[in-house]
């Protein structure tokens, strides 16, 4: 049988929408368009729920918990002897477990179900115009067409090295580093950015003896400069070994060993080695050849998500490369579903201004991200590197946010550092960094400010409580206004 014959296994089926991906964008792209009250189909290949759900946001965030949690107690006077003590490693990751539902999707199928989505389970690919050939796990295909929009939020994938041998070594990445069943004695984590700090933060506290080896000059590249320097101070003082300007020449295990060596001449062994090196977009067999773009690239988007020079076709979430973060992926989703419904209604002219309901403009200007290490590192908007960047006349101001009464009351010696940068022409905040303990809860205060473009001016009449760490921010405006 042909390929052509095997499409005919199962009748074509016509949606308004058919969605290629059912994690958290998939599911939110899906829900937009239900609600707009346009049939649409979602197709999946592994489960449902996506990355977030199995491998990333909710596994990782299991296992930071417990590290944080304990990390706080102990600063916490007539708490911290409770504390000394090991985590329960075995509890902990039945913990974890439980948070990714075993790795069964069940509910999440459900809740498909529930919004009135049809399910899709196989491979999709793109096979000409608002056409999507699905073959499934039992060998069937079947084809789906779509009226108006076809969206692609199939994600994406860690990014390895090309080193010699690396598949023979069986490295993690960031799906086996948060799924592991049992804690490896040494672990080597190549990486400076969010995962390898946050896994080695986990795998430390859970046992591992853990070695960071850092190709840049520091931790968290992308955030201010403090933000990486602080978690790498702490993280040195849990006993992790942080080394940073080091490359990685070659990787081998022998007779279980993996032993790595480095531009330096030094060797080090482990029991397993992450690679948090980098992430690649999910589109190298989801047909983009069938309509005329490079399969395994980086899909291009207007503000709407609708991908350039098409009309019909949409990238949503890590695929487009704005922003490779879930919450953002999902705001992504909100957007593009939305967008969808207006043009399949007719609306003649979308809201794509700045901020407006069919614009997705926080990509651009209020991205909001919380590092789960300790201390805990959040960060809105640009840094002052950024701001200078993209010409915007900028002030820094910079306070300790153990100058905020409530800092002392969260943690004894407490150690924190905020920043603010402001835009001294438009009287507006540019970007926000916390780095802190609990200073996960403040950033959504930051992402307001930053993205309602509040007057700095205004922000004087936001009083905070007292005594709370959010008092940081009358800290914040009175060093601008002293400076």
């Amino acid at each position: 049988m042909t390929d052509t014959q095997s499409a005919e296994d199962s009748a074509p089926l016509t949606y308004d929408v058919v969605v290629l991906g059912a994690g958290p964008v998939g599911e939110n792209v899906a829900d937009r368009t239900r609600a707009a009250g346009l049939s649409t189909a979602v197709v999946e290949n592994e489960l449902v729920g996506g990355e977030c759900s199995y491998w990333a946001c909710m596994p990782s965030k299991a296992l930071l918990r417990p590290v944080i949690a304990r990390a706080d107690a102990r600063r916490v006077p007539g708490l911290r002897h409770l504390v000394q003590g090991p985590l329960d490693a075995a509890e902990v990751l039945a913990h974890r477990d439980y948070e990714t539902s075993h790795w069964k999707d069940d509910g999440q199928v459900r809740w498909l179900e529930s919004i009135g989505a049809d399910l899709q389970r196989g491979h999709g690919r793109l096979d000409g115009p608002r056409r999507v050939v699905v073959d499934g796990p039992d060998g069937t295909r079947q084809v789906l067409t779509a009226r108006h929009a076809v969206a692609v939020c199939t994600g994406s994938r860690a990014l390895l090295p090309g080193l010699p041998g690396l598949d023979r070594v069986r490295p993690w990445t960031s799906r086996e580093a948060t799924s592991a069943q049992a804690v490896p004695g040494r672990l080597v984590v190549i990486g400076g950015g969010v995962v390898a700090v946050e896994m080695a933060t986990a795998w430390q506290a859970l046992g591992s003896r853990v070695i960071v080896l850092v190709r840049g000059k520091g931790l968290l590249p992308r955030m201010e400069p403090f933000a990486g320097e602080l978690v790498a101070e702490a993280l040195t003082e849990a006993g992790v070994e942080v080394r940073t300007g080091t490359s990685v020449e070659s990787v081998t295990r022998e007779d279980g060993t993996v032993v790595v060596s480095t531009d330096a001449g030094d060797r080090f062994e482990a029991d397993e080695i992450l690679f948090a090196t980098g992430r690649a977009p999910r589109t190298d067999d989801i047909g983009l050849d069938t309509v005329g773009m490079e399969p395994g690239s980086w899909l291009t988007v207007d503000d709407s998500l609708r991908v350039t020079g098409s009309e019909w076709l949409y990238a949503v979430g890590d695929v487009n490369h704005r922003a490779l973060l879930t919450h953002q992926g999902k705001y992504q989703a909100r957007i593009a579903g939305a967008a969808i419904a207006a043009r399949a209604a007719g609306v003649p002219l979308l809201e794509t201004d700045p901020w407006g309901a069919h614009a997705a403009t926080a990509d651009h200007a209020a991205v909001p991200q919380v590092v789960f290490t300790d201390p805990e590192a959040a960060a809105v908007g640009l840094s002052l590197a950024e701001a200078e960047q993209a010409g915007h006349r900028v002030r820094a101001v910079d306070v300790d946010i153990a100058s905020a009464a409530g800092a002392g009351l969260y943690a004894d010696g407490y150690r924190g550092r905020a920043r603010m940068v402001v835009d001294l022409d438009e009287d507006i905040l540019r970007g926000v960094t916390f780095v802190g303990p609990g200073v996960g809860e403040l950033i959504h205060s930051a992402s307001i400010a930053v993205a309602g473009r509040v007057p700095v001016s205004r922000l004087w009449h936001a009083v905070p409580s007292y005594p709370t760490i959010s008092e940081v921010w009358l800290r914040l405006l009175e060093a601008f206004q002293d400076s």
